[in-house]
């Protein structure tokens, strides 16, 4: 059933969907484990780390946000449910209990660098078929990467 109808051919509403739909999980997941890490880290550098953590969420948070409705807007429904997040999320899973600062950085590194990863491939997927989401997804691109760079340096 269409309640809003998309101008993307339906071939190229597919593309755009899929991409979409994965990036909302990726970025809900994102915005979980760090959260996770956020409230567990503990060891010298916890304010430090602590506070970052709650960087990603907010960034997470709002590209998802972005994403989803970016979906709607092209008459798809956006699925940001647990059970499609956990089953669909390129994110290895959070450490369980107390996690040390060093551990969070680089547990945080991993999630960052898979997400990133999954957003080039969008970045590129969408290029053609919907330059609009494709302009989405750099601009979260680039937010992560910052991210990614920042974690890195923490641990360097």
């Amino acid at each position: 059933m269409y309640v809003v109808k998309s101008p993307l051919s339906d071939a190229d509403l597919k593309t755009v969907a899929e991409a979409l739909q994965g990036a909302l999980v990726d970025l809900v997941d994102l915005a979980l484990i760090a959260k996770q890490i956020h409230w567990n880290v503990v060891g010298p550098r916890f304010r430090t780390v602590h506070l970052q953590l709650d960087e990603v969420v907010a960034t997470a948070r709002t590209h998802s946000d972005t994403v989803a409705e970016r979906a709607s807007a092209l008459g798809v429904s956006p699925d940001g449910r647990a059970v499609t997040v956990a089953a669909g999320s390129g994110i290895a899973t959070a450490p369980a209990g107390w996690v040390k600062d060093s551990d969070a950085v680089g547990a945080l590194v991993d999630a960052l660098g898979a997400v990133i990863t999954r957003m080039r491939e969008r970045v590129t997927a969408t290029a053609e078929p919907d330059p609009v989401s494709q302009d989405i997804f750099i601009g979260i691109t680039a937010d992560l990467e910052k991210h990614h760079w920042m974690f890195q340096a923490e641990n360097a």
